[in-house]
């Protein structure tokens, strides 16, 4: 009886353990990835759901790609590969908003309004832009009579708000970029009567997924709009794949695909997907150009450089001020007429900030406790102080302090003249793998003035320099309904300014593609190049050639000629191309430009320039 009691036992122990295992296996943790498929997607996600039951289909993709999302166990993901249909599967990426997207509340004289950028009588009537974002307020006084509707692919209804701090953590992006592309009312957009489609994407935070972003393009293209805008992205510098593979059969379809560049710059290799896209027209920020403050301190002939805080009034101290140290913000009393120099750490910014300017400071400096410069913010949407705060340098914040012990220290504030430039914030290329140069163009990226819900906001970012590109594209499609968006978007990249530094040189092509657009030169444009953009990629055999063809187009109804510079030769590289050819009126030509390296005469790295090809007058800069 014993044994059999035992057995009964045992029995049941394994029968417990059974049951577990059944239970984690059901509960087993699901991934969610794309599933880039051969054949009819939706079918193939009937099939998949019928045979396994654990699988979840999120959503099938059947107009920029074939695929299908969905979420399974990493087991049935294994046994997927092993599929006929199954051509490749993909991670899910996760989108954000660009990380340094500043706010200050800069000057008058230095607020960037988007309308600044068209000087033409142009409006994009009727011309449908996609904003794919975080939604927009559609209930803003400048926005409401352009918006024609949209979709929220996060909460998958047709309410594409900004999340609201009921929702989650609130946005305000997506209203910023529409603003920028079309605001109508007191504030005026660059194409203020452009039809604005809004299309929510990120959601609390602004986060979102590839998944929510290639569904979001879909759903534009249903809508039939001309222009989808993307001001968001991620840190992954290479193709893209789901989502590249999107923005590049919209592109075939007649659709231009705008896509902001991001914002960690300086470095070269920073530019985020899906702005890598090869079809995509990527976008970095350009600065205007401006007079910025400096401190000046007589006695040591010191010039010292700081930043604005975000949320900070502008610098505009015109006398000189004694310097005042703060160790401690309660005791203070020895600041009032002064310029307050605290360190980073302990009281937040604004705290620092706040407790100055009731002492009777007139303006706050705050020091780094590490080596370089830094962005900080003292932006209180309850209590926005009035007096400016500037952060500087660790280095320069202890010499003052060094200087201090010595002798009381007097600053001037003086204003360097700042030529036009890529804002340092901007990300460069060169697209690993394929070494393409991004950003294509430029376009105004700081201090750009626009709406925000209940409001008004000043921003920058290279978000804030796609929209100004898409409203360009706007007007361009109102002002040449004759012209395929592929000839409107070379275009803007033909006639494109390229951007030069302080000694008058040509800054390198992957801070700025072509340079920054002009509208009106575009409007006028006598030829077109079609992929300006010379990209030869990684070249490292003994000796190798390599041959891009670009297509030139006259746009007139004259016969034109063209003939290129002759490269300077160079030890390692050798160039080939046409020097002269002529076009009849309205004709176009493919023209072969071919490069042969010698990798033993050549260090190791990253080799750019320009090329200069001219008609008459005009010289047109393609970066290789």
């Amino acid at each position: 009886m014993r044994r059999y009691l035992f057995f009964i036992m045992i029995v049941g122990f394994l029968l417990m353990i059974i049951s577990m295992e059944k239970s984690i296996q059901a509960k087993e943790e699901k991934e969610s990835i794309i599933l880039e498929v051969e054949g009819d997607a939706h079918a193939i996600a009937e099939s998949l759901t019928n045979d396994y039951s654990e699988i979840e289909v999120i959503i099938v993709f059947d107009l920029l790609f074939n695929g299908v999302a969905l979420k399974a166990p990493e087991k049935t993901l294994e046994k997927l590969k092993s599929e006929d249909f199954v051509e490749m599967i993909h991670p899910v990426n996760t989108y954000d908003l660009p990380e340094t997207s500043f706010m200050n509340h800069p000057s008058s004289t230095d607020k960037v309004l988007p309308s600044d950028i068209n000087v033409t009588p142009y409006t994009g009537k009727e011309v449908k832009v996609a904003v794919i974002d975080t939604g927009i307020d559609y209930n803003h006084p400048d926005l409401a009579v352009n918006y024609a509707g949209g979709f929220d692919l996060v909460d998958l209804n047709d309410d594409p708000m900004e999340t609201t701090s009921a929702e989650g953590i609130p946005t305000n992006h997506g209203t910023h970029v529409a603003g920028i592309i079309a605001a109508n009312g007191a504030l005026k957009g660059v194409a203020p009567e452009a039809d604005i489609y809004a299309y929510r994407a990120l959601g609390s935070g602004g986060i979102g997924t590839s998944i929510q972003v290639i569904a979001a393009m879909e759903q534009a293209v249903k809508d039939d709009v001309d222009i989808i805008n993307l001001s968001l992205g991620n840190s992954v510098n290479g193709p893209d794949y789901p989502t590249s593979a999107a923005v590049n059969q919209a592109v075939d379809q007649g659709i231009a695909v705008v896509i902001a560049n991001g914002n960690a710059g300086p470095s070269q290799w920073t530019v985020g997907a899906p702005a890598t896209a090869y079809q995509a027209l990527s976008v970095g920020a350009s600065t205007m150009a401006r007079e910025i403050p400096y401190l000046f301190i007589p006695q040591t002939r010191t010039e010292l450089s700081f930043v604005p805080m975000e949320g900070s009034i502008p610098w505009q101290l015109r006398h000189d001020y004694p310097i005042a140290y703060v160790e401690n913000i309660e005791n203070i009393d020895h600041i009032r007429g002064k310029i307050a120099l605290y360190k980073r750490g302990g009281e937040t910014f604004f705290e620092k900030a706040h407790a100055a300017e009731q002492a009777g400071a007139v303006a706050v400096i705050i020091f780094n406790d590490e080596d370089g410069p830094f962005q900080g913010s003292v932006l209180n949407h309850e209590q926005m102080l009035q007096i400016p705060v500037v952060s500087m340098t660790k280095e320069d914040g202890e010499m003052l302090i060094n200087l201090l012990q010595e002798e009381a220290v007097y600053v001037e504030t003086l204003w360097r003249d700042i030529a036009k430039s890529v804002a340092p914030f901007s990300s460069r290329g060169p697209v690993t793998l394929n070494w393409q140069i991004k950003p294509d163009v430029l376009a105004p990226g700081t201090n750009i003035y626009s709406t925000v819900p209940g409001g008004y906001e000043t921003l920058q970012g290279t978000s804030m320099a796609a929209p100004h590109v898409s409203g360009a594209i706007a007007l361009m499609k109102e002002a040449k309904p004759e012209w395929t968006m592929a000839q409107i978007v070379s275009a803007l990249k033909t006639t494109a300014s390229p951007l030069r530094d302080k000694d008058n040189q040509l800054l390198p092509p992957n801070l700025q593609g072509m340079g920054e657009i002009q509208i009106e030169e575009a409007l006028r444009a006598e030829t077109l190049i079609d992929q300006p953009l010379l990209s030869f990629g990684r070249m490292d055999g003994y000796r190798q050639t390599e041959t891009i063809t670009i297509t030139i187009e006259n746009m007139t109804d004259q016969g034109q000629t063209y003939y290129f510079d002759v490269p300077k030769k160079e030890r390692g590289y050798t160039w080939k191309i046409p020097l002269s050819f002529s076009l009849a009126p309205y004709e176009s030509t493919t023209v072969p430009i071919e490069l042969s390296i010698h990798s033993n005469q050549l260090e190791q790295g990253l080799y750019e320039g320009w090329l200069r090809l001219h008609e008459g007058r005009q010289t047109y800069h393609l970066p290789y």
